[in-house]
């Protein structure tokens, strides 16, 4: 009997992907480069081109999940690397991750209420009985709790952070609110680096007038950089590798039907 394999089409979590079996072309090569590098990065792809995909496997390596990245390229550098600097490999850091995918911004209070639902979430699981009452000084209070807390620095994790911002596109005063709310939360970012263990950043687009792109000037966009072209999506010799059975199969029964 012919064995099929389990496709990935519309999984965004490599948790999922990897322990349920689903094909997953290795990208974890640049996931443990970036990582280890310690540097704020932000990266521009279309919608549905697998950055959440991508920031999910950053999540689950500084979430110390070694029994997901077994057999991948991730886990060889790892090891590796634990070795040769003998430092303790699958360090867990404390996650800070926002998603802008989905929620409804087509108010200033829908974002606020947004943001500060995620910070709620944060406050509770760190401990945080703070008097800070706006988002960018509560966001800072749970940087500093988070990393206290638990001794390390901060991973920081926001995917489609533009969301907001491309729903308002065409109100201009709307838009404004918008930029000034996130341009105090991302600033945050620039402030509390010593507190910051990695910072990666997805969206569409970039808006150069919010904070992330004109105060957070030490981030380096890889969107256009040739070494990091593969990061996300499928190359043509992923496709015509990895997936070599199925394209197989397509063909066989575009014969059977000819």
């Amino acid at each position: 009997m012919e064995q099929i394999r389990k496709l990935p089409v519309g999984i965004q979590s490599f948790e999922r992907i990897r322990s349920e079996n689903y094909i997953y072309v290795d990208k974890t090569q640049f996931v443990y480069e970036l990582a280890n590098l310690s540097r704020p990065y932000f990266l521009s792809r279309p919608r549905r081109f697998g950055k959440s995909l991508l920031l999910s496997t950053f999540r689950a390596y500084f979430e110390g999940q070694k029994d997901l990245f077994h057999s991948l390229a991730l886990e060889k550098l790892e090891e590796k690397a634990s070795k040769e600097e003998n430092r303790e490999a699958w360090i867990k850091y404390p996650i800070l991750y926002v998603d802008f995918n989905t929620g409804d911004f087509s108010s200033f209070e829908k974002l606020e209420e947004t943001l500060s639902f995620r910070i709620s979430e944060w406050e509770k699981e760190y401990d945080v009985h703070s008097e800070a009452k706006t988002i960018a000084d509560r966001f800072s209070v749970v940087i500093k709790a988070a990393c206290k807390k638990t001794g390390r620095q901060v991973v920081v994790l926001v995917d489609e952070y533009d969301k907001p911002l491309l729903n308002v596109i065409d109100n201009v005063p709307l838009l404004d609110q918008f930029r000034a709310l996130l341009k105090s939360f991302y600033g945050i970012l620039k402030s509390y680096d010593r507190f910051l263990r990695f910072v990666f950043l997805t969206g569409v687009t970039r808006f150069d007038k919010v904070s992330i792109f004109s105060d957070l000037n030490n981030m380096i966009d890889i969107s256009m950089t040739e070494k990091y072209s593969a990061i996300c999506g499928y190359t043509q010799k992923e496709l015509e590798t990895v997936f070599e059975p199925e394209i197989a199969q397509l063909d066989q029964k575009k014969e059977d039907f000819s």
